[in-house]
């Protein structure tokens, strides 16, 4: 059953929503009904992704026009806040900002990452600090503040983290990004365990290859990706992980194929990861 609420009747915040998956989860929590906040670290970006968001509902508006059905006229209020979100004190001051304004958060996507493929002696200080900031202590503490807020509120609210399908991937190269996204995924099904008798749903969705600019994939190797069934949208991703987040679900791996593979991965031996790092090494940056 489709999730359903009265069009601008709730907010939800997005982070890391100026582009790719992020963009996705705003595009569609907009055309669910959601007011939105977008969190992220280039105002040109978020402005970007409002912009499609409020063109989008305009041309539903429009094609609505004589028509009476739910949520026909609705336009959503967009506030972006361009922020760090790698930093300790970054939660604290976007849920402020959010307090301050009186905007009341029910549903948050933790969705900003950012990605590592290289060594951890050739990786600077500054990035493992950044990545373990932003993907694990900035979401958990953004789900403490606002699970708490919607507890005080009485809401029935809903909390979706973005992990990966790497943390079943501890390869070499991977150690940190996928390190980062276990823990993510660990966090995110036990705690929606805690929170779950008020009433507050918490999600983790792990996917594999996505055609996004996070790989620093070239447009062209992501048409191709798509095409070759490696990789899937950006849109789709957003799609089956907001289903999850409705439906209730700790985990979700958006496509079922690559579930099947887990196993595998888990169980590789170095005697066949040592010729694909050989091959991977100039890849690592």
């Amino acid at each position: 059953m489709a999730h359903k609420i009265v069009p601008g009747s709730a907010w939800a915040l997005v982070t890391g929503a100026g582009s790719g998956i992020g963009r996705c989860f705003a595009l569609r929590l907009a055309a669910t009904g959601y007011h939105l906040v977008l969190a992220g670290a280039r105002s040109s970006t978020l402005e970007e992704t409002k912009a499609m968001v409020l063109a989008r509902a305009a041309e539903t508006e429009a094609a609505a026009k004589g028509r009476k059905h739910p949520g026909s006229g609705f336009r959503p209020e967009v506030h972006c806040v361009e922020i760090d979100l790698a930093r300790t004190e970054a939660a604290r001051e976007l849920f402020g900002y959010t307090q301050a304004e009186g905007l009341p958060i029910d549903v948050v996507v933790n969705n900003a990452g950012m990605f590592s493929f290289c060594d951890i002696l050739a990786t600077p200080p500054e990035r493992i600090e950044r990545m373990i900031l932003l993907h694990d202590v900035t979401n958990t503490q953004l789900c403490r503040l606002y699970a708490a807020e919607m507890v005080r509120r009485g809401c029935r609210g809903h909390l979706l983290n973005m992990s990966s399908y790497s943390l079943w991937m501890p390869f070499p190269g991977l150690a940190l990004y996928s390190a980062s996204k276990a823990y993510l995924r660990a966090f995110s099904v036990a705690f929606a365990k805690e929170v779950r008798e008020h009433g507050i749903r918490v999600t983790a969705a792990c996917p594999a290859g996505v055609a996004t600019d996070l790989y620093g994939l070239t447009p062209r190797w992501q048409r191709i990706g798509l095409r070759c069934g490696v990789l899937i949208s950006a849109d789709t991703c957003a799609r089956k992980g907001l289903r999850a987040l409705w439906r209730g679900r700790r985990t979700v791996v958006p496509d079922w194929w690559n579930r099947l593979w887990i196993p595998l991965c888990k169980l590789l031996p170095m005697w066949v990861l040592r010729p694909i790092r050989r091959f991977t090494m100039k890849f690592q940056k």
